[in-house]
Formats: structure tokens, sequence, C-alpha cells
């Protein structure tokens, strides 16, 4: 079995002519190759469940079989199994091909049953690299993802086009691919300012394929349960954390930028999981801060918060539209006034925010962060490290004593000490789902944290409406903030009982 390694990087169809005159891509002329592929699969996608995908591709007058398994995969970076060899069309022949005895059994096992789902037809052009000590293949990939569904009729088919680079490491170390990477990433001038935007992508064309196949558009990511090595240390654990944040940032941004920039606008769940991507990011800087290299720690903590910054002003105006203005606006010219004005406002945030995110400079953060990752990881632990487990359990007791005190404070009513309690909420809840697999199943949950946060993070939206609104047209406008202003008094009469649930939560951690 071969294992394959690549970093697959999305990019924009205008900065083509610019990556193609990059001096080292330039330097050579490419092989190019027309690609013809058939990915197949059971009826009822048993090879999905095991995220094992088999493939046909037609090269001139060759055809080889595929088979490549789950591996990691994070950052755009991925290590999976691979068997690749020559064959017939429709031979689909494992047992010469796979030296998994167990593996080739269970695929020649589902032959019968395995039909076409889907095919690309896409031309390479590729590379053939060395720098760093490694030998990388550059392939960049140009065509389309075709499918027709079980039951649909003749002709009826579903296209969709992609565009992507590959960097596949024939050889030499895995950060050569990062460091290639950064480097096309700068441009031909070869300085960040000029530079080109390429962003990592976990996602192969397997899975886009099978999404076109099922009729899946993409959705927003949200955070997925992470799994921690009860025997790791915490520079393990946090490797581990900041991709599973990173991997929710990626596929958000991605998504976003993928829908027309002269349409409507995309679902506004998208930056809010990116915010809270980058949200959980930064508390696991905070969180495992004592075990992280100091440089590194202030370094990204501010680069992550710069980033947040840039998708604040979308994600309040997509709040104020989507939530409040709906239950609140009234009917007559005036408030067609307000209601185009909020439009106004709300699209030029997000076009703001978009152009942020498809900035070189966001790209080569990312690449940059990986890498640093990498070097992290590659690093002995440090001697006297406390166990993972007992470090965690100690930690969110802290957590916990800190949050009764932010508490104690808001029970004020001030909006300065509920804001204080909202942000120690937020890195509790954080907290408490990176380290959650670690402890006892008992002290797992958090149904008081999270009404909690619910409710503090409805005053806030609340504060932040009036605020938009601030220069809005009267007196639609006034009218607007007045009943916001109600709404907040209503809120309000909740929070001490909440608070009261807060406390008798966080007792149960003495």
């Amino acid at each position: 079995m071969a294992q394959e390694t690549e970093l697959k990087l999305a990019l924009f169809a205008r900065d083509l002519p610019r990556l193609l005159a990059h001096p080292l891509l330039a330097a050579q002329e490419p092989q190019r190759q027309r690609l013809l592929n058939t990915y197949f699969d059971t009826p009822d996608l048993a090879l999905m469940r095991q995220r094992i995908a088999v493939r046909e591709r037609r090269v001139g007058r060759r055809t080889l079989l595929t088979v490549k398994t789950a591996g990691a995969s994070a950052g755009g970076l991925s290590r999976r199994g691979e068997w690749e060899g020559p064959t017939q069309t429709g031979e689909l022949d494992f047992a010469s091909l796979v030296d998994d005895a167990a593996l080739a059994r269970a695929l020649t096992g589902l032959r019968p049953r395995l039909v076409p789902l889907f095919r690309t037809d896409f031309t390479r052009r590729s590379w053939q690299l060395h720098q760093g000590g490694a030998h990388i293949e550059v392939a960049l990939d140009e065509g389309y993802i075709t499918t027709r569904p079980a039951g649909a009729r003749p002709g009826d088919t579903r296209r969709e086009p992609f565009l992507e680079l590959e960097l596949e490491l024939k050889s030499g170390p895995v950060d050569a691919l990062l460091d290639l990477a950064h480097t096309l990433a700068l441009g031909p001038q070869g300085w960040s300012a000029q530079g080109i935007w390429l962003y990592p992508s976990d996602r192969s064309k397997a899975e886009r394929g099978l999404a076109l196949f099922l009729g899946q558009p993409p959705e927003p990511l949200r955070e997925a349960p992470l799994q921690l090595p009860v025997d790791g240390d915490p520079v393990q654990a946090f490797c581990i954390t900041a991709l599973a944040c990173l991997a929710q940032l990626q596929g958000n941004v991605l998504a976003l930028l993928q829908a027309p920039e002269a349409g409507p606008l995309p679902d506004p769940e998208y930056i809010h999981q990116a915010r809270v991507a980058l949200r959980r990011l930064r508390t696991g800087l905070r969180l495992f801060r004592p075990f992280l290299p100091r440089r590194f720690s202030a370094h990204w903590s501010a680069h992550w918060q710069a980033a947040a910054g840039q998708l604040g002003d979308a994600r309040n105006w997509d709040v104020l539209v989507t939530t409040w203005l709906p239950q609140l606006l009234g009917d007559g010219r005036q408030t067609e006034t307000l209601a185009r004005w909020v439009a106004q406002m709300r699209h030029e945030a997000n076009q703001r925010a978009r152009q942020a995110l498809s900035e070189p400079a966001f790209a080569l953060g990312q690449l940059a962060f990986v890498r640093a990752l990498l070097a992290l990881q590659g690093r002995a632990p440090r001697a006297g490290q406390p166990a993972l487990t007992a470090w965690a359990h100690a930690t969110l007791q802290q957590r916990h004593r800190r949050l009764q005190r932010a508490v104690r404070l808001a029970a004020r009513q001030a909006a300065s000490e509920r804001h204080a309690l909202r942000i120690e909420l937020k890195k509790l809840r954080y907290a408490q789902s990176f380290l959650s697999s670690l402890l006892p199943r008992q002290r797992r949950g958090g149904s008081s944290l999270k009404r909690a946060q619910e409710l503090l993070g409805t005053l806030n939206d609340l504060h932040t409406a009036q605020v938009l609104l601030a220069d809005a047209p009267p007196p639609a406008g006034q009218k607007v903030i007045g009943r916001l202003q109600e709404l907040t008094a209503v809120h309000l009469a909740d929070l001490p009982g909440v608070q009261r649930q807060l406390l008798r939560s966080i007792a149960a951690w003495d």
C-alpha cells in the first residue's frame, strides 16, 4: 500500500494567469493530461459509510483502478492509503490490486453490487518540483463533476465545475508541502501584497461528487465532538483542538465564497459558524497557553482576534435583519425606508466580510498556522508536564470558580458585568466542549451553561441592534429602538433565575 500525502488548495479562476506566471511553474512546461474518472459505490453507499473511494481512471489509452481509504485530513493536508494499478474497464479486480487481504475480500464481496455514481472529466497540468529536500508533484485540475441520480430521466444530469491545486509529496518532509504552498501564494512577485488566494481545503473530489449525486448542497459546518487521547500530552491535545477549529472555519469560508457575488446574500449561518470557529480557536490558545511557546501564543491570539473582527459587522447586521426586524417592523412608507436602509447596510457589511475572506493574506495566514502546528507536533513533550486528564479536571474547576465570581457581579444588572459574565461563560463552554472526552459522563453536561449563554447572547444582540440603528432614518428607527428596549426589559426579568441555575451548576463541581 502506498501512503498518499497531499495538500489540496482552492483558488479563484481570476488568479490562474498569475499562478501560471509564478517562476517555479513558468520555468518548465507542464505535462497536460485529460483524465476521465468514474467513481463506484453500492446503491446503499456501503463504501461511503466506510470512507472508501473506488475509481476507474482513463488516461489516454490506459485505464487505472484506484482504491483510497480514509485517513487523517486537517488544514487541507491529508494522508490516506492508496492502491493504484492498470486494469480493464469494468473489471474491478481488487484481489490483484489491494495487498490488504481483509480489505480486498470486502471489496470483492461488494463488487457485484458496485455501480457508477458520478464522473469527473478534467484537464490536469502537472509539474515536478524539487524544493526543501522534497520531490513534490504540483497538479492543477480544472473540469467538471457530472452525475445522474437514481430514478432520474435520461439526460437529466447534474453538473458542477471545479478548479483546485494539489501538491502531492512524492518524497521528503511534509513541511515542504506547506513551504511550497506559501511560496506559490506569494505570487510571481514574491510578496504578500500581490499574493494569490490559495485556500486549504479538506474536501476531496469523491466527497464533492457524492454530495452532487445525493443532491446535498453545502451546509454551514458546526463544531464536531472532539476525542482527545487520555494518555496524550497538552500540546498534542492543543494541536488536535486547533485543527478541528480550523476545519470548521475553512468549511464555512469555502462554502460562503462559492456563493455568487451578484446573487442574494448566502445563508448568514456561514459567517456565524466561521466566527464560532474563530472564538473556539482563541479559547483553545488561552486554555493551553501554559504549554505553548510564548511567541506562538501571542502571535496567533492576535492574528485570530483580528480575523474575527473582520466578520463582526456582517454578523451583527445579519442578526438584526433576520431575528429582530421581522417581528418589529410594521407597515408604511417610513418602515419601507428603514428596511431599505438596513438592507443596504447589511449588504455592505457582508461585502466587506467577503472581501476580507478572499484576501490572499487571509489564506496565507491559515497555511502558516497549519505549518506552525506541524512544527509543534514535532517537538518532544516537556519534562514535568501534568497528566492530561488531571489537568483538564483542575482547569475546568478553576474556570467554574471564575464563572461563579462573574455571576455574582452580574447580579448588579449592569451591562458591563453582564458582558463580563457572557465572556466567562463562553470561555467555560468552549473549554468544556474541548475537554469533555476526558471527563466522567456526569460532568459533561452543560444545559444550564447553554441556557445562560443563550439569554446573555440575546441581551447582547438587543444592545447591538440598538447601536446599529442609532443612525437609522427617523422616525421609524427610533420606534424600533424603543421596541428593542422593551424586549430587553422582558429578557432581563429572566436573568435572576438563570443566574441561580448557574450557581447550582457550578456548585456541583466543588
